[in-house]
């Protein structure tokens, strides 16, 4: 497991109970005093492993409450938000081998706005990624999260078409974002708007059917098991949208890893274009459906590169290559 220990959770602590309950009566853990070790994970949330020490069970547990201080309500609001959203995805049978999302398993509104889930052992994406931009051994990963992305949008496809003007919004919204971070000026913000509307214009950007999206398609929410076997986490942001969303998105989380890690975006090229074809091979029509996407990934890509130069971790330079690279992206396709 990847965390650090930090102790065993006591007896007289209200998440001793809610963890009891849960592994009786979720996970069939019959043990007669249980006794949990703590391990805590990075997230954006407080995120913390607790194993069951007699069954060596695990359960998965993200705080909410840390992030909205004492608005337990609001809190609570977010963990039932992913807890119906883990349940909607699984309700398409992306259950078990290979695709698979996490089963959630309780909340607590009290406990510090406490989701629990179950814990799926596998390779994180963010790990794979790292593999690759030191070593190449990448391939087999893009090919089955395409298959596990293709599969979960194809089965949540409905008949309403996409809005692209909310992702317009969420445009504009990263742009402030980065205004008020002094990561970019006056001129930057009125190439980017003029951008974003020659893309508004764009119909191929209204065309496709809406899906179910992940909604967080980042390194660190997917897990990888055997095979072709992955598992999706963290569906706090999961919504109905472009299919491209989430693959732009992966798409532009493999540029920024090849730009951070070895200083060259176009290293990141042969991955994403396979990843693209991969998704493509699940459609009727594999090289009309890969000119579909290859048209509007950019903006969404370009989108992620922006959001990402948000951070405040990041420095200054490299933020304003990220958005460089963004507007190149928004200008060429």
């Amino acid at each position: 497991m990847n965390g650090t220990y930090v102790g065993y959770v006591a007896g007289e602590d209200p998440l001793y109970g809610f963890l009891s309950t849960i592994m009786h009566d979720r996970l069939k853990v019959r043990a007669a005093k249980p006794s949990f070790r703590v391990f805590q994970l990075s997230g954006s949330n407080e995120v913390y492993a607790y194993e069951e020490k007699s069954s060596g069970t695990k359960v998965i547990c993200k705080f909410y409450g840390s992030r909205f201080g004492t608005d337990l309500d609001k809190a609570a609001w977010m963990a039932r938000q992913e807890y119906e959203g883990l349940r909607t995805l699984r309700r398409y049978n992306l259950v078990g081998s290979p695709h698979h999302v996490i089963r959630p398993l309780g909340l607590s509104r009290d406990i510090n706005g406490v989701l629990a889930v179950e814990h799926y052992s596998g390779e994180e994406f963010s790990h794979a990624i790292a593999r690759a931009t030191r070593h190449g051994h990448l391939y087999w990963r893009l090919k089955a999260l395409a298959y596990f992305l293709a599969t979960q949008h194809n089965r949540t496809a409905n008949g309403a078409t996409v809005d692209f003007d909310p992702e317009c919004r969420y445009f504009d919204a990263v742009v402030s974002r980065l205004r008020k971070a002094h990561r970019i000026g006056q001129r930057d913000i009125d190439e980017l708007s003029g951008l974003r509307d020659r893309w508004r214009e764009r119909p191929q950007m209204w065309q496709d059917r809406q899906v179910w999206l992940h909604g967080d398609a980042t390194p660190a929410n997917f897990l990888f098991g055997d095979g072709m076997d992955v598992a999706a986490i963290d569906l706090e942001r999961m919504k109905r949208g472009d299919r491209i969303f989430d693959v732009g998105r992966v798409a532009g989380e493999l540029q920024h890893a090849f730009m951070r890690d070895c200083g060259d975006w176009r290293r990141a090229e042969p991955f994403i274009g396979h990843f693209l074809w991969e998704y493509s091979c699940h459609f009727p029509d594999r090289e009309q459906t890969f000119e579909s996407i290859t048209a509007r990934a950019p903006y969404y890509m370009a989108l992620n590169l922006l959001r990402i130069a948000r951070n405040g971790y990041l420095g200054h330079d490299y933020a304003r290559r990220l958005v460089r690279q963004a507007k190149r992206m928004l200008r060429a396709a």
